[in-house]
């Protein structure tokens, strides 16, 4: 089963979908744990060519960017992102020990504080996004030199949460 995060207009969707019981025309495909019959083309389509897709039964218009940045339907053209769950998190670099938020989400844990000295790899903060926690390490060792985020605090992606001198 492959689980995605995907981001339309900054709304997350936890999707989960089982290519293995693709029977050809359709899929049956969980958006945020409801389960959706979904029909697309053929898979020797490419993405940019899917122009159509049957949800529940509900015929949709849809353009997908190759590089899947942004999504058109009938209502307009929309950012997206998708990031597979199942991959490991790749932590933007910023390479002067500012520490950035791999995805947008809840601060649910701020675990260390200006002056405090951490080890490469310790946890700093705790994300939440679509209900997962994702622990956020400090990338060196070094003296926290500021923490940008509080509890409940929403955040971008990008978004710097602490700094390691």
């Amino acid at each position: 089963m492959n689980k995605l995060l995907v981001t339309i207009e900054e709304q997350l969707f936890e999707v989960a979908l089982d290519v293995m019981h693709w029977n050809g025309t359709a899929v049956t495909v969980l958006v945020d744990g409801v389960p959706l019959s979904v029909q697309v083309p053929p898979p020797n389509h490419s993405v940019a060519n899917i122009d159509w897709m049957i949800v529940n039964g509900r015929p949709y218009e849809i353009v997908f960017d190759e590089q899947l940045r942004w999504i058109k339907t009938y209502s307009g053209l929309h950012n997206l992102e998708v990031r597979d769950l199942e991959a490991a998190v790749a932590r933007p670099r910023s390479r002067d020990g500012r520490v950035k938020a791999p995805i947008p989400g809840l601060v649910t844990q701020v675990l260390v504080q200006a002056g405090e000295t951490v080890m490469a790899g310790q946890p700093l903060l705790v994300l939440e996004a679509m209900k997962m926690e994702n622990e956020i390490r400090s990338p060196r060792g070094g003296v926290v030199t500021a923490v940008h985020v509080s509890t409940n605090q929403s955040v971008l992606r990008d978004e710097v949460l602490a700094e390691i001198g």
